[in-house]
C-alpha cells in the first residue's frame, strides 16, 4: 500500500522541499534516497526561519525537519508571513499494518498536546484531507475513547459524540465520522460484532483520532515498534506540508513521510 503511495507521488514529480539541518546521517540519507526515489529535490538549510522564508516565498513546497528541534522548526513556519494555514497544525500518521487491507491514519501524535472540541475538529478535518489525498474518497473516521458509550467522567467520550455530531450537521466534511469507540472496536470487525456495535466506522476505520497527544503517540510507536507496522508522517494546516520526522525514524519512513507530503501538497495546490 505504502509502495503504490511513493509510486503516485514519485509519478507526479520531484518536490522542492527545504531540508533543515541536516547534519546527521539520518537525515542526510532520508532526504538523498527520497530524492533517488524521484520524490523530492532537497534543498538545505542552517535555520529554520530561513526554510520557512524559502516556503513563504515559494521556492520550495514543503519543509523536512531534520536534526533540530520539532519546536523550533514549528515556531519558524508560525511566525513566518504568509505559511499560516486557515487550520491549526496537526500531525498525521499513516500506517500500513501487517495483516490489514488497508491504511490506517493516526491523528494527533506530535503537535497538539491536549486539544480542546475545536481543536479535535481541525484535527478530525486535516487528517479527512490528507486521506484524500491518498486517494481515500471518503474515509472512515473512528473518535476513539476507552469505552463506545457517552461517560459524563470521561471527557473524550463526550468530545468524540460532539464531534460525531458536528460530521452530521456540516462541521465536519469530506468523511465518515463515529465516535466514542475503543480502537479494538475501531479497527477489528470481530470485536465491534461481540460488543454489538453498530456504527459505519466500527470494524473498518481508515482514521483513528485519539483523545490526546500522548495517546496517539503511544498508539502509533506501539504500531510501529510492536507490531511492524511501516509507517510516514505530515503535519498539515500550514501553506505547506511538514515532514516532522523523529530522530529515530528509518530512511524508509523519511521516504514514505515525503511521499505523503508530495501527494498532499499537490492535492491543495
Amino acid at each position: 500500500m505504502l509502495d503504490e503511495v511513493i509510486a503516485r507521488a514519485a509519478a507526479r514529480g520531484a518536490m522542492p522541499v527545504a531540508l533543515v539541518h541536516a547534519d546527521d546521517p539520518l537525515s542526510r540519507e532520508g532526504a538523498l534516497e527520497a530524492q533517488r526515489r524521484g520524490l523530492v529535490i532537497p534543498h538545505f538549510f542552517d535555520t529554520a526561519e530561513g526554510a520557512a522564508a524559502a516556503a513563504a516565498a515559494g521556492d520550495v513546497r514543503a519543509i523536512v525537519k531534520g536534526h533540530v528541534h520539532s519546536d523550533s522548526l514549528l515556531h519558524a513556519i508560525l511566525a513566518q508571513a504568509g505559511l499560516r494555514g486557515q487550520r491549526r497544525m496537526s500531525h498525521v500518521v499513516v500506517a500500513e499494518i501487517p495483516g490489514r487491507e488497508q491504511l490506517l491514519l493516526v491523528s494527533d501524535a506530535a503537535v497538539n498536546i491536549a486539544p480542546d472540541l475545536d481543536t479535535k475538529r481541525e484535527i478530525v478535518q486535516n487528517a479527512i484531507g490528507v486521506a484524500h489525498a491518498l486517494g481515500i474518497a471518503r474515509p472512515r473516521v473512528a473518535v476513539l475513547a476507552a469505552v463506545e458509550t457517552v461517560a459524563a467522567r470521561m471527557p473524550s467520550t463526550i468530545d468524540a459524540a460532539a464531534l460525531t455530531e458536528m460530521a452530521t450537521r456540516g462541521q465536519i466534511e469530506g468523511g465518515i465520522v463515529d465516535g466514542p469507540l475503543a480502537f479494538d472496536d475501531a479497527i477489528d470487525p470481530q470485536a465491534a460484532r461481540a460488543k454489538g456495535i453498530v456504527s459505519p466506522a466500527a470494524g473498518c476505520a481508515d482514521i483513528a483520532i485519539a483523545p490526546n497527544l500522548d495517546a496517539a503517540n503511544i498508539m502509533y510507536k506501539m504500531l510501529e515498534r510492536l507490531v511492524g507496522a511501516r509507517c510516514g508522517g505530515v503535519v498539515v494546516g500550514a501553506a505547506v506540508p511538514v515532514i516532522l520526522t523523529s530522530r529515530a525514524d528509518s530512511v524508509d519512513a523519511r521516504v514514505v513521510s515525503c511521499a505523503i507530503a508530495s501527494l498532499y501538497a499537490s492535492s491543495s495546490a
